[in-house]
C-alpha cells in the first residue's frame, strides 16, 4: 500500500491479458483503480497516448488543466486525463476525496467526445445512484478476471456507464438549471461598479471559465465580456439621462480608468456619443 496516497487500501487491477486476444478493438480498458480516502495532491502529472475517465464518489477537491483556471471538484464529479496537456488535481488541503479511475484507449473515445461525453479538461457534475456503483463494481470483476472475453465485457460496461452518467445529467430537473442560471446572471449584474473579474464569480458558482462563457452566450446571444460592457453601457445611459454626474464620473464609478476607452464601447453599443445620447434625451 502507498500510503503518501492514502491510508486505506488501495484497488488496483491492470489489463491481465494480451490486447490482441480482444476482440473490441475500437475501445480497451488499459487498466482501472479505486482509490478511497485519497490524501495526496498530484502536479505534473502527463499521460502520453492514454486517457483516463476519473469518477469522484465522496470528498472534494480542484482539477486544473495546464496554467487553467482551479475547478472545483465535489462528490458525484467526472473529469479527464488526456494526451498533450498537463494535469494538477487532488483534494483540497487537509481534506480527501474517493476516486475511482479508468485508464482507456481506442477510437471509440473521440465518438464519444463529438457525441455525447462531456468536454474533456472541465468538471462534469453527475447523479450517482445503486445501479452505477454496481455497475463500477462488475467493471472491476470483469478486469480481474484475466479472460478476454470479460476484458470486452467490461469497454462496453464502461460506455454505458458513461452514457447514463450523461444522460442523467442531461434530464435534471430544468428548473434547477434556470436558477443556477438566474443567479449566475444575477451575480454578474452586481458587478457594474466594479472591474469584472470572471475568476472570482466562477469561484463563487463552482464553474469553469468556459462554462461561464459558454452559459452567457447561449443565454444572452452575446460573449461573456460584451455581454458585461453592455450592461455597464446600459447602465450609464441610464445615470447620464436620470443625475447630474459627468461621463468621466460615470465611467470611474462602473470600472473604466480609461473615459476614452469608454466611450468608444458607449458608441459602439448604444450607436450615438454619451454626450449626444444625454442631449437627445433632454438633460
Amino acid at each position: 500500500m502507498d500510503y503518501r496516497i492514502s491510508s486505506k487500501p488501495l484497488q488496483i487491477i491492470g489489463l491481465k491479458v494480451e490486447k490482441s486476444m480482444l476482440e473490441m478493438k475500437s475501445l480497451t480498458i488499459l487498466d482501472v483503480g479505486y482509490l478511497p480516502g485519497r490524501t495526496s495532491f498530484r502536479r505534473d502529472a502527463v499521460f502520453m497516448n492514454k486517457w483516463a475517465v476519473i469518477f469522484i464518489a465522496g470528498g472534494a477537491g480542484t482539477y486544473q488543466v495546464n496554467d487553467g483556471e482551479k475547478q472545483q471538484v465535489k462528490a458525484n464529479s467526472l473529469f479527464m486525463f488526456y494526451p498533450g496537456a498537463v494535469f494538477h488535481y487532488g483534494p483540497d488541503p487537509g481534506g480527501f476525496w474517493d476516486e475511482y479511475y479508468f485508464t482507456i484507449e481506442g477510437p471509440r473515445i473521440q465518438e464519444w467526445l463529438d457525441s455525447w461525453l462531456f468536454e474533456s479538461g472541465t468538471v462534469q457534475p453527475v447523479q450517482s445512484d445503486e445501479d452505477q456503483q454496481n455497475k463500477i463494481e462488475r467493471i472491476f470483476m470483469l478486469m480481474d478476471s484475466g479472460v478476454p472475453i470479460n476484458v470486452d465485457r467490461a469497454a462496453m460496461l464502461l460506455e454505458s456507464l458513461l452514457f447514463e452518467f450523461m444522460m442523467h445529467a442531461r434530464s435534471a430537473p430544468q428548473t434547477h438549471k434556470n436558477e443556477d442560471t438566474l443567479s449566475l446572471l444575477d451575480d454578474i449584474a452586481k458587478t457594474l461598479y466594479r472591474p469584472f473579474q470572471p475568476e472570482q464569480l466562477c469561484a463563487r458558482h463552482h464553474i469553469s471559465i468556459s462554462t461561464l462563457k459558454r452559459t452567457v452566450k447561449k443565454v444572452t446571444g452575446y460573449p461573456l465580456h460584451e455581454y458585461v460592457h453592455r450592461l455597464k453601457v446600459a447602465e450609464a445611459k441610464k445615470l447620464l439621462i436620470s443625475t447630474e454626474r459627468t461621463f468621466k464620473v460615470i465611467a470611474t464609478a462602473l470600472g473604466y480608468r480609461d473615459v476614452f476607452y469608454f466611450s468608444r464601447l458607449f458608441k459602439k453599443y448604444a450607436g450615438i456619443s454619451p454626450r449626444h445620447y444625454k442631449m437627445s434625451n433632454g438633460s
